[in-house]
């Protein structure tokens, strides 16, 4: 005969735990002290075991017998129902554990050490302001495309736009911190830089997607004008100096069995000198310059004044004869180029290094040593990434 609540309801506790029999092995588990639970017992592999569904009246007796339905379908399913509960009740533990706040701060634990403190401080007030209040304490695994973009939508109603885009950045790298560290599948970023609003400096117009820099690059190749202003344009693209540092490159500058061109502290303004890693792309560029300018001082010598470096507007021609103005610049390449890594991933220390951002300081000058081999990887990556988008 099957259980009635008014039969569980008047149910007493007796001397010796006893059972209230329901239907197919399913029955209420009574102890002296009145404690009510579900219990369900069952065969598998031969033995017999027994899950314990939870207490009356928490447990009401239809949703006890749903659950004994769904432990007959794991059974059907070869799988043991107490296993299959742990393991849930595990994954829910793990889960409830890594929210996106946990492991955002467990993120930036393991990065402030190679940041200045004010700038490990402006990413974490990133996060505290903008990012936790939203989807802190949501499990890593849940966030969705369009919840994320949700949330930065709403930095971008306020204006910020270089935060909004930061955010977007840095949460990728949280993102895929957690797939690294295997407590995420998918990282939802990954897609929404075109559904954010385009942040372009007027001063210095960049090509902002991947087939703008596409059309410029197969625009470039086919420049019928002077070739030296080519290649220039074409190594500051690979290399991303300040014009003028490009320019005033000198023979001297270049080591090609390193595969390295040292910038000198005169042209850089700041007392240490700037160590630019040559991806083999650029190093080609160089050696096939060298019979053609390698007799002189300068890798670009200016056409009518040979002894003095190429004019810093000789960029600029290329960019507006391709039918680039207001759309590309010098400077441009250097924001295109700090977007792209950031939004693949690269250290964020090496990008500020490549692109000579931080302060003159021990700690700056120390670090060329430390990123070197780091920015050399990362060199030939862009380098190969460029390439890619030409025909």
């Amino acid at each position: 005969m099957m259980l009635t609540i008014k039969a569980i309801d008047s149910a007493k506790p007796k001397d010796k735990a006893y059972k209230l029999p329901d239907f197919e092995s399913l029955y209420l588990y009574i102890t002296p002290s009145g404690t009510k639970s579900w219990r369900y017992d069952y065969q598998f592999n031969g033995k017999r075991k027994t899950l314990t569904i939870g207490k009356y009246p928490y447990i009401s007796l239809s949703d006890a017998r749903n659950e004994k339905e769904l432990a007959k379908q794991l059974l059907a399913h070869g799988k043991d129902p107490s296993f299959e509960r742990k393991k849930s009740a595990l994954l829910a533990n793990v889960e409830r554990d890594n929210t996106f706040k946990s492991i955002a701060s467990e993120w930036h634990s393991s990065k402030k050490s190679t940041w200045s403190k004010k700038y490990a401080n402006e990413i974490i007030s990133i996060f505290e302001r903008d990012i936790f209040p939203y989807i802190g304490n949501e499990p890593i695994t849940k966030i969705k495309p369009l919840e994320m973009l949700t949330v930065l939508k709403a930095i971008e109603s306020r204006g910020a736009l270089e935060i909004a885009k930061k955010a977007r950045m840095r949460c990728g790298e949280v993102f895929r911190y957690a797939i690294i560290t295997g407590r995420a599948e998918v990282n939802p970023t990954a897609e929404l830089s075109s559904a954010m609003a385009k942040t372009q400096s007027k001063n210095f117009p960049f090509l902002a997607t991947d087939a703008e820099m596409s059309e410029f690059l197969n625009a470039l190749k086919g420049y019928s004008g002077n070739i030296l202003t080519r290649y220039a344009t074409m190594l500051l693209i690979y290399t991303v100096p300040r014009t003028i540092e490009l320019l005033t490159l000198k023979w001297s500058d270049i080591n090609f069995e390193q595969k390295l061109a040292t910038i000198d502290e005169e042209v850089v303004k700041k007392d240490r000198v700037h160590l630019i890693p040559l991806a083999t792309q650029s190093i080609e560029i160089l050696k096939f310059l060298q019979p053609i300018t390698g007799h002189g001082e300068y890798v670009f010598p200016n056409r009518n004044h040979p002894s003095k470096p190429m004019s810093n507007g000789a960029i600029l021609h290329v960019i507006r004869r391709l039918g680039f103005a207001n759309r590309a610049s010098g400077h441009g390449f250097r924001h295109q180029f700090s977007s792209i890594l950031n939004e693949h991933g690269f250290n964020s220390d090496w990008i500020e290094k490549q692109l000579n951002h931080e302060e003159g300081s021990v700690r700056g000058i120390y670090n060329h040593a430390q990123y070197l081999e780091g920015r050399r990887e990362m060199m030939q990556w862009y380098a190969d990434y460029i390439d890619n988008l030409t025909d």
